[in-house]
């Protein structure tokens, strides 16, 4: 069983106009006002493109076996077109990260997107609206294959393309911020499909005998519970969330098209409309075939559950993914959440989800590729007693699963820093090192998780119950004494601050005053 934990590029990296790199979506998005809380940029974000090989201690330090990360395309790719550039000094930083990974005993696990698209393709062609991405992103596949495939064995096409979709292109609240209501999110994930199935075709054909690696896709879903689970509506209305969120994109790779459901509910919203045909696309027989059975694990991201209800929507012109499938989402008030609104902690939601994956389709191999819980605090917080709650919550019910007979082979902890959280900014933090985005060195810092997640992996889950709380305690202990750490750091940091601003301030004043007596003084001796 694999423990590790991840992050993505756009969010850590920072050095977004650095050595080559182009334009990403996300640059361009953020550089808009009012597109993201407080204006906040990842411009320079954690640093990490400086410094992989401290980050990487902190990974020894947690005694991971695995890290999962994001390349960005336009890092190595500055317009996303193989034939116009490539960028050396990208290709040779992913080449240092993979092999410093390698030298500790890390295991890289790599996503080809984490959502920072080459802006140069959405300004020419539309992004993921348009079909030619299906042949620009496999070159770029292909290129990663070449150059790191060697060293690396486990490949994600894609991370959370639900989020790629619906909130790129339907909602507009991520890059590329467009409002394509009803239609938008439906088209994005057509094409991404079709290209997880290309890359995944020429992983097979091009590099598998050689290279024996994994080509797989990262889906993200919460789980949907019936609100009264003796009323077949309510059943019904929870089991079409699932197929709205993960069944959308796992059913066309494991079963060769969209759920029945979908295909219903979207065919008949676009008949009332007067459209002629359905506003969700269709697969031809050839690209069922194509497109079924292309991957080798599936990828799972989970952070929390919903119970859901039938809700009718009236009839609309303008209707949208979300009226589409005809249910309300609620929370239990009881629910715990620290942070944001939309992350309640409800660990026995993620058994539920393994298990209906495990009977979906056909127990796949599974990797948990995200799980985790962020604060939403102004003060810091390092005794972070919630997501110790949270881990030892979510991880106990992978172990549930696992006695079920789902076939889930790792997990990864989302994340190993505190990050940009897309249009959320620096306002969210799921890291288990924290970061003061404040100073300009963006030093880390332990949080109490660090210290619990370490010792879960290496007991490889849990011992005994005694055992465990005396994690907790530890834990607790160890997060006292880096809180007064970070306070004696944060005062220094500040009184730096300080020195750099009021010492030339004052130094220039004496200069001014000096001018003006001097001044004085010569006209009085005239």
């Amino acid at each position: 069983f694999l423990w590790g934990v991840g992050s993505s590029a756009y969010q850590t990296e920072g050095a977004w106009d650095k050595d080559g790199k182009g334009p990403s979506i996300w640059d361009d998005f953020t550089h808009k006002k009012g597109k993201v809380f407080r204006n906040e940029t990842g411009d320079s974000a954690c640093d990490g493109y400086y410094k992989v090989k401290d980050d990487i201690q902190l990974l020894k330090e947690l005694k991971v076996n695995h890290y999962l990360f994001s390349i960005s395309w336009p890092r190595i790719m500055p317009t996303g077109i193989k034939a116009e550039q490539l960028n050396e000094k990208g290709i040779q930083f992913y080449n240092d990260t993979i092999n410093s990974l390698l030298e500790n005993n890390i295991i890289p696990i790599v996503s080809l997107y984490h959502w920072d698209l080459p802006q140069v393709l959405q300004e020419k062609y539309g992004g993921w609206q348009n079909i030619s991405m299906i042949n620009y992103f496999n070159d770029y596949a292909n290129l990663c294959f070449e150059k790191f495939g060697d060293r690396v064995k486990h490949w994600i096409t894609f991370s959370n393309p639900w989020a790629v979709a619906e909130k790129g292109y339907e909602t507009g609240e991520h890059a590329p911020g467009l409002k394509l209501g009803g239609c938008g999110a439906y088209k994005a994930a057509h094409h991404i499909i079709k290209t997880h199935a290309k890359v995944w075709h020429s992983y097979n054909n091009t590099w598998r005998s050689e290279q024996q690696g994994m080509v797989g896709i990262s889906l993200t879903s919460a789980w949907g519970e019936p609100v009264d689970p003796h009323s077949q509506t309510d059943r019904d209305a929870a089991e079409r969330y699932i197929q709205f969120h993960l069944g959308w994109f796992a059913n066309p790779i494991y079963k060769g098209d969209y759920p029945e459901v979908m295909k219903n509910y979207v065919g008949r919203k676009s008949a009332q409309q007067g459209l002629g045909t359905s506003r969700l696309p269709t697969f031809s027989v050839q690209e069922k075939t194509y497109i079924k059975g292309t991957s080798d694990f599936l990828g799972i991201g989970h952070f929390t559950t919903r119970y859901i209800l039938q809700k009718s929507f009236p009839f609309l012109q303008a209707s949208s993914y979300h009226t589409d499938c005809d249910l309300a989402k609620l929370v239990d008030p009881k629910w715990p959440a620290q942070g944001p609104k939309w992350l309640y902690s409800v660990p026995w939601g993620f058994r539920r989800l393994l298990n209906f994956i495990k009977t979906q389709y056909g127990n796949p191999l599974i990797y948990v590729t995200e799980n985790g819980v962020s604060e939403k605090v102004q003060c810091t917080q390092l005794c972070d007693e919630w997501r110790i709650e949270y881990l030892k919550g979510y991880i106990n019910e992978i172990l549930k699963a696992l006695n079920d007979g789902v076939n889930v082979r790792g997990y990864t902890a989302w994340s190993l820093l505190d990050k940009f959280e897309w249009d959320k900014g620096f306002s969210e933090r799921f890291g288990f090192y924290h970061i003061d985005f404040k100073n300009k060195n963006k030093p880390r810092y332990p949080k109490a998780s660090v210290d619990y997640y370490k010792k879960i992996i290496s007991a490889n889950g849990f011992p005994n119950s005694r055992e465990v709380e005396n994690w907790y305690r530890t834990a607790m202990d160890t997060c006292s004494t880096t809180h007064q750490l970070l306070a004696t750091d944060s005062l220094i940091t500040h009184m730096e601050m300080v020195t750099e601003i009021v010492l030339p301030t004052v130094f220039t004043l004496c200069i001014l005053i000096s001018v003006v007596l001097l001044i004085s003084y010569l006209q009085n001796h005239r």
